[in-house]
């Protein structure tokens, strides 16, 4: 009996000197996924898909996955799975295929057929996407706020558009494209 109970202490006692190790991690997972729920849409919207997945229990499990895996794996290793920031994907054009290449800055998407790269870049300071082709770069929109971007012109000025359905429209027009022809490419 007194040997149940040591071994009972000591597992009790190896369990807490893991959990305190005074590491408490990033929690990686478990932001990636309140992250994504912060920009899902509106205020309500956002409300709705938290509730819906605090039921079903995808922050429970991510939390949980944290805290006893990744965090762990960060503490030993010294980086987070969850963290990742290289992905890759192959897509299939019209014409040829590409390889999609997500990283820390952006994606670069090269041409597999011409082995041309090209990259879409985002600088985290100005809050903006360029377009990186053949060694030039140009600067395509910049997010002025939650509801609005500047955008490229056709004549290489820039225009402050909405991001709403009649705010595209608005550029659209302005540019000289409508719907039909975004819907015959």
């Amino acid at each position: 009996m007194k040997k149940k109970h040591l071994i009972v202490v000591a597992v009790v006692a190896l369990s807490a000197s893991m959990m305190m190790q005074s590491c408490i991690g990033s929690f990686a997972l478990y932001n990636k996924v309140k992250n994504w729920n912060d920009h899902v849409g509106d205020k309500f919207v956002n409300e709705l898909v938290f509730v819906a997945m605090w039921i079903l229990p995808v922050y429970e499990l991510s939390f949980v996955a944290d805290l006893f895996i990744l965090n762990s794996i960060e503490f030993w290793s010294g980086t987070n799975p969850a963290l990742a920031q290289n992905e890759t994907t192959i897509v299939d054009g019209k014409d040829a295929r590409y390889l999609v290449a997500r990283d820390a800055t952006g994606y670069a998407i090269t041409n597999l057929n011409t082995n041309q790269v090209t990259r879409f870049n985002f600088n985290a300071e100005s809050n903006s996407w360029s377009l990186e082709n053949n060694g030039k770069e140009v600067e395509l929109f910049t997010f002025v706020d939650d509801t609005h971007v500047n955008i490229l012109n056709r004549d290489g000025g820039y225009t402050t558009v909405e991001l709403s359905q009649a705010g595209v429209l608005a550029y659209e027009e302005l540019i000289g494209v409508n719907g039909e022809a975004f819907a015959q490419r």
